[in-house]
């Protein structure tokens, strides 16, 4: 499968995740998705609690629905809403835990827009696992 079809399958995933969505009080329906290394996918949304600080963004549950299955590579990760949201400051720390620098992002909107980086651009200098390593 080359690059076009995976994020096209990648997009298709996100949609699908963000039609899960519980987002009662931001009505915000995000979804992501993400393949490894290993050519394993998988997607999840946006889970908001009433208490706020209980709400969990779509790209963290995509990714711990990885690693809790043993796939902890991440390659591609897209992550998808209406207007075309990027991930949080959170999101991106967790995401540098599973990723190298050269993950690659997409963020698509409803109009079928996609912006692509690189991680290094959107977390120059992520606090990683190597950093424990040298304490």
């Amino acid at each position: 499968m080359g690059d076009k079809e995976i994020r096209q399958k990648l997009r298709e995933l996100a949609i699908a995740g963000a039609s899960l969505s519980h987002s009662p009080y931001s009505k915000a329906k995000i979804g992501s998705s993400l393949v490894t290394k290993g050519g394993h996918y998988y997607n999840g949304c946006n889970i908001e609690n009433s208490s706020f600080g209980g709400t969990v963004c779509a790209e963290r549950v995509t990714i711990w629905k990885a690693v809790s299955e043993g796939h902890k590579d991440i390659e591609k990760i897209y992550v998808y809403s209406n207007a075309g949201w990027p991930p949080c400051g959170l999101c991106r720390q967790i995401m540098s835990e599973f990723a190298g620098p050269n993950l690659e992002l997409i963020v698509g909107d409803k109009d079928g827009n996609e912006q692509i980086y690189s991680f290094d651009e959107i977390f120059p200098l992520a606090f990683t696992p190597e950093h424990l390593e040298n304490r």
